[in-house]
């Protein structure tokens, strides 16, 4: 009988290993997509100077390019696509909107006019729409709670890992064939991709990791809609007041990287080839090792110091500015390259503990949600107006400044900064309320 037990001890332990196991797997997989699907969306202003020079658009046209015309069918359709994964298989729902964007991207490479790339554009938002509520959801249901600020750290290294990605490939395409080629190219690894997720990632049961009740029991029965999330949101100020700064912080970053490898080439002089190798390895360093510091500070931390969602991020940015205006100033490449690292380290200290935070404090049911949500508040200020104002203030001064119209603009976005900073702190209190309200 004993030996039984040993053996039914062993068998459940070896069940354990194997599944997580597969739950690594399957957050490998979904980060493959979130790398693609980054790349797939900042690979207009990587390429941005090829393209101006072979469509004869200006930086006002290209910020609404990659803002607002993106990000007006990115935001808005996240909602009613998360609402479907929420009711239905978020798998199916990733695997769909994957391939979508995929073929919208091979589009974007066949554009010959300023309103077809619009409309291609446009396109990849609809598509990307349905890629990162899902995950988020899914790696929740593979990751208990005391990990998942790892699990969904490693996940946001996507961003980064996709920028890099796009621009030591996607310049090295451009500068040895064509522009187009780099979005025909990328388009079709996004199908390959979609195939795998398909083939690969089941579905998980919702909730199935998580070990005690939300931090609000009353909303954990509740149907999960747009409108009773969105309530809450409005209704738990922490939720509001962390979704808003991650949204002030974002209109700094998304700006940054809109215009940044234009603003090399075109004001510090570098060239396609050494933007793929120095640009590149500033972001694939510099940004994951943000995300990922982040997220290991969360899991150590914050059962204890919930108010660090909110102190790190603010703590983060108030030291990235001198770094930032370094970077604006530098008057060669090298120098500018070496400044730009301060900034796309802390910039994103912000988005593992967001994301986390939202994805712990609702009901499993509300998680796909609830991260729609986030990114609907996140992008419409950050990805829709970000990159917009960035090329209107260049546009702006070109008038008066033709050589140095992009310094001036990169100069306007350190107020939003203190923005953002102000922001994260509220944060930072209401937490520490909240927390002290709730405590036992």
């Amino acid at each position: 009988m004993a030996g039984g037990r040993e053996e039914g001890i062993a068998s459940a332990r070896s069940a354990r290993a194997s599944d997580d196991r597969y739950a690594w797997l399957v957050l490998g997989l979904l980060c493959i997509v979130y790398v693609l699907n980054f790349l797939d969306r900042q690979l207009l202003s990587i390429l941005a100077k090829p393209i101006q020079d072979d469509l004869g658009i200006t930086d006002g046209q290209l910020g609404r390019l990659g803002g607002l015309y993106f990000a007006m069918f990115y935001c808005i359709l996240g909602v009613p696509v998360a609402w479907l994964a929420d009711r239905g298989n978020r798998v199916r729902v990733l695997t769909i909107a994957c391939a979508l964007w995929s073929a919208a991207t091979i589009a974007c490479g066949m554009s010959h006019s300023y309103g077809q790339l619009a409309a291609a554009r446009m396109s990849v938002g609809i598509g990307e729409a349905g890629g990162v509520p899902p995950s988020y959801s899914i790696i929740s249901d593979y990751f208990p709670s005391d990990r998942r600020g790892l699990a969904l750290g490693l996940f946001n290294l996507g961003p980064p890992l996709g920028q890099a990605l796009g621009v030591a490939f996607g310049a090295k395409i451009a500068a040895a064939y064509d522009w187009r080629l780099a979005f025909i190219l990328l388009g079709a690894a996004g199908l390959i991709a979609a195939a795998g997720v398909w083939a690969f990632v089941r579905e998980p049961r919702r909730g199935a990791t998580d070990t005690r009740p939300v931090a609000m029991p009353e909303v954990a029965g509740e149907a999960a809609s747009f409108g009773g999330t969105l309530r809450l949101f409005f209704d738990r100020k922490t939720l509001l007041l962390v979704s808003l700064a991650a949204g002030a912080t974002q209109f700094v970053t998304y700006a940054t990287l809109g215009f940044t490898t234009l603003f090399l080439m075109r004001e510090k002089d570098m060239t396609l080839d050494q933007v793929a190798i120095w640009y590149a390895l500033v972001l694939a360093i510099g940004v994951s090792a943000g995300i990922y510091l982040s997220g290991r500070i969360i899991d150590r931390r914050a059962a204890t110091d919930p108010q660090i969602y909110g102190t790190m991020p603010g703590i983060a940015l108030l030291l990235a500015i001198p770094f930032f205006i370094g970077f604006v100033w530098a008057p060669t490449w090298p120098l500018a390259i070496v400044f730009l690292i301060g900034p796309t380290f802390l910039n994103y200290f912000y988005l593992t503990p967001a994301v986390t935070y939202v994805q712990n404090a609702v009901a499993p049911r509300q998680r796909t949600l609830a991260g729609a949500v986030l990114l609907l508040i996140m992008n419409l200020i950050g990805l829709g107006l970000g990159p917009t104002w960035l090329g209107m203030a260049s546009d702006w001064f070109k008038a008066s400044h033709p050589g140095h119209s992009l310094q001036l603009a990169f100069y306007t976005l350190v107020p939003f900064y203190f923005v953002a900073i102000a922001l994260h702190f509220a944060s930072a209190r209401a937490l520490r309320r909240e927390h002290s309200e709730t405590a036992p």
